[in-house]
């Protein structure tokens, strides 16, 4: 800085003490952009950080926020990377180009090769005379960031001078502030050197290691040894005498179904009976002397029998109304409200007798996560109300046929057995969980990749 002037250098002092004043690379970017013009006088100054073609504008002079969807902002970020290849690394001055591709002659810039359409009409249009680009390297000289300025005509030596020193210290005031550089993948890969192959071998070993294949569902605590208690006759639920997941003994009251049907109709069979009598004992009176009584005789006897039939088939239905428990277990069914004033139909079932001591686990296995499963393949039951304390159990039946899950699901069903009796006092019927069913051993590669190739045949059709 010998050859500059007294109001250069001070103004050079001035550009340094702002650049240490910077908090941020972003701050350090506006003190660029803006307070150098009295040094350059430039129409319009640009900061861009990185370089190539992950430049990423950082600061226009005179703007505080760049819009992004400007046309001049887009034909910018097109065109930079080829004028950053035309001042080469070491920057310097780059004149407007001409349709020829070569500088005018009274540039001292260098040849350039055929510009692209876009940038002579964007340059025609928005830019001065020249483009004076100036690198900001780390200390290591990799390049951070570029500062441009547009001139009308190449700066002087001194300007170039001020500048070359205020790229030095505006380099390493933004490595300051941008704080330790991050390492691409692709740099981290190539520093590894021979360790590459260790690792290539390493990784081709993990993915022909067996694991054993396996998949989630949700499942239920259920049953394996229980009856089904249905209506026997067609009504409509009037009481439940026991409440869900109650013990009950053989013989105790379970529900019982709305009589009052049944007993309109035994009133009027048991009317029917006493007339269907007295019109047969009027009958056989009469029989005696009149001989077309006596024919009639068996036909109101028939009829009245036939009364007594109907009258009996009403009474064992009545008899059917109050339904008990066919042996010890614990009552399995819906909230009471629900089924109380609903009609049912004979055979609909109603309240399931679980036997408590043969409780299993009930699976349904999504069709997209169906495994091949061995005979008492291996399974994990992790209950909702303990997810730490799974439960072990092995599957004993599989459906042939898939069909659809409560959730709507299309599904195998599988049913399992716990394996310990300790499992057995913890498992409560009615309990739910997500299962963790084991299939058969494969390379972890085909682990992996089993659902994307399924996914990838389906689209493609392989």
């Amino acid at each position: 800085m010998s050859h500059a002037s007294p109001s250069a250098a001070s103004l050079v002092a001035q550009l340094e003490a702002r650049a240490r004043a910077a908090n941020t690379p972003a701050e350090l970017a506006f003190s660029v952009a803006n307070d150098t013009l009295p040094l350059l006088g430039f129409r319009q100054a640009l900061v861009f950080a990185g370089s190539g073609k992950q430049a990423r504008l950082q600061t226009i002079s005179g703007l505080a926020l760049p819009a992004e969807d400007s046309p001049y902002l887009i034909w910018l970020r097109r065109c930079w990377p080829w004028m950053q290849q035309q001042v080469g690394e070491a920057g310097g001055w780059l004149p407007a180009p001409t349709a020829g591709g070569s500088a005018p002659a009274e540039a001292d810039g260098p040849q350039m090769a055929p510009p692209p359409a876009e940038v002579l009409d964007g340059w025609a249009e928005w830019w001065p005379q020249g483009l004076y680009a100036v690198p900001l390297r780390r200390r290591d000289g990799v390049v951070l960031a570029w500062v441009a300025f547009l001139l009308e005509k190449p700066p002087t030596v001194l300007q170039q001078q001020a500048l070359a020193h205020l790229a030095v210290q505006w380099g390493y005031c933004w490595e300051m502030l941008g704080g330790k550089p991050r390492v691409g993948m692709r740099q981290r890969w190539q520093a590894l050197g021979r360790k590459r192959h260790v690792l290539w071998l390493v990784l081709a070993l993990l993915l022909v290691m067996p694991v054993r294949q396996s998949a989630l569902a949700p499942a239920e605590i259920v049953a394996l040894d229980a009856t089904t208690v249905a209506s026997p006759l067609d009504g409509v639920v009037k009481a439940f005498h026991v409440r869900p997941n109650q013990a009950v003994q053989a013989g105790d009251l379970l529900f019982s179904l709305d009589d009052t049907t049944l007993r309109n109709r035994l009133e009027v069979a048991t009317q029917s009976v006493a007339v269907a009598d007295a019109e047969w004992m009027a009958a056989s009176q009469k029989a005696f002397d009149n001989f077309q009584s006596k024919g009639e005789l068996a036909l109101l006897q028939g009829r009245a029998q036939e009364k007594r039939a109907e009258l009996a088939a009403v009474q064992a239905q009545l008899a059917r109304i109050d339904v008990r428990a066919p042996h010890d277990g614990i009552a399995v069914f819906g909230a009471v409200d629900d089924w109380l004033g609903r009609p049912v139909v004979t055979g609909e079932r109603i309240v399931q007798m679980a036997n408590p001591a043969s409780a299993g686990v009930l699976i349904y296995l999504p069709v997209a996560d169906a495994l091949v499963l061995e005979e008492n393949a291996p399974v994990k039951l992790f209950l909702t109300v303990r997810p730490l304390s799974p439960l072990l159990a092995h599957i004993a039946e599989t459906s042939y046929q898939a069909s659809l899950s409560p959730d709507n699901v299309a599904s195998y069903r599988l049913r399992a057995t716990l394996d310990a009796p300790a499992n057995r006092d913890d498992a409560r019927i009615g309990l739910r969980g997500t299962a963790k069913i084991s299939g058969g051993w494969v390379p972890l590669a085909y682990y992996l990749l089993r659902r994307p190739l399924a996914t990838l045949r389906a689209w493609s059709g392989w």
